[in-house]
């Protein structure tokens, strides 16, 4: 055996025991095993801003559609609410003659909100009531419930009217109220 090959075996040796005595694992100079740290949730990778930008890319633009719809909406939730006004005013006061003038001018505004002036502003009689039978499935206002808008308001406000064509009334023109006028919806 080389003297190289003595030394190299001498410092990979086990180091003899005191007196043959097996050594305590306590007493020996070890430490514990070190383990890394958990991978942290802050900063995250790429990939995960990416699709939180897309994220709040997709909810503006929801958001901002939400608006619009809203927006284009509101003459048509504030006229229903304006019938639901009128109605409650019927409740008490009864007239019927008053209350088709009523609707007559509250169908007439709303519908202003929803077509140029130059359509509505000077229909009166049988054409606004085919103006107003527009994108419903049939004519309610020149053939139907709707009628009384042009009758109603030139008869005595003492004349009796029958309650169950008021309701009628009131349901055609709520039906107009929540259908869309051409493309607006």
């Amino acid at each position: 055996m080389t003297t190289r090959s003595r030394r190299s075996r001498a410092r990979w040796a086990i180091a003899p025991t005191d007196a043959g005595r097996p050594v305590n694992p306590t007493e020996l100079p070890l430490r514990d095993l070190h383990l890394p740290e958990a991978v942290g949730w802050w900063p995250p990778a790429p990939g995960w801003w990416l699709l939180f930008l897309v994220v709040i890319a997709v909810l503006a633009l929801l958001i901002r559609a939400y608006l619009r719809r809203r927006a284009r909406t509101a003459a048509r939730r504030f006229a229903l609410r304006q019938l639901q006004t009128r109605c409650d005013e019927y409740g008490r006061h009864a007239n019927a003659v008053l209350l088709a003038s009523q609707l007559s001018e509250l169908l007439r505004r709303t519908m202003l909100a929803y077509a140029p002036r130059t359509d509505i502003a000077g229909l009166t009689g049988e054409a606004w009531l085919a103006w107003l039978d527009r994108d419903l499935d049939r004519p309610h206002f020149s053939a139907g419930d709707g009628r009384p808008l042009i009758e109603w308001p030139y008869r005595d406000p003492e004349t009796a009217i029958d309650r169950s064509d008021v309701a009628a009334l009131v349901d055609v023109v709520r039906l107009r109220l929540r259908t869309p006028v051409g493309d607006a919806s």
